[in-house]
């Protein structure tokens, strides 16, 4: 089948595909004209590459573990070395969901420690307050509040 049909079957972009060959997940044969051509295998293929996708594995991972891929739904076949792959996937997971939310955690005691002054946002017709903006409106109200005329004013 052509690219064309690969990517109406599995509703996939054809530059999707083009990537997942260059990646190595995916084969394509060239027909005389060089266009690509794919067996009907590739349809599945295709799904396990996304379920991986979506599970938040690398390309380069998928290419290591997708041999090990059975069924629609990808199933393993384990052994030790896909095992440990996929274990040490979650364990980056892990550090970073970690880390996430410390930073997290400092933004919402900076944000709790701050002045209860602060000048009320102004309507962004729902976009929120650019960073710029919203430090200009701090560096105001902290001018105002120490008495100083603003961004212009020694000391500022």
């Amino acid at each position: 089948m052509l690219i064309g049909e690969l990517s109406r079957r599995t509703g996939v972009s054809a530059r999707s595909l083009r990537y997942y060959e260059a990646q190595g997940l995916l084969e394509a044969r060239r027909g005389a004209n060089g266009y690509r051509g794919y067996d009907e295998d590739a349809v599945s293929s295709v799904r396990k590459i996304r379920a991986l996708l979506r599970a938040g594995l690398s390309t380069e991972v998928i290419r290591q573990v997708l041999p090990c891929a059975r069924g629609e739904q990808p199933g393993f076949d384990w052994c030790a070395e896909l095992r440990a792959i996929l274990d040490g996937e979650l364990a980056e997971l892990d550090e970073q969901i970690d880390a996430l939310r410390r930073s997290r955690g400092a933004l919402v005691g900076l944000l709790a420690g701050g002045d209860v002054r602060r000048p009320a946002p102004r309507s962004t017709g729902g976009r929120g307050l650019s960073h710029s903006k919203a430090a200009a409106a701090c560096l105001s109200a902290a001018a105002t509040a120490s008495g100083e005329s603003g961004p212009g004013s020694p000391g500022v």
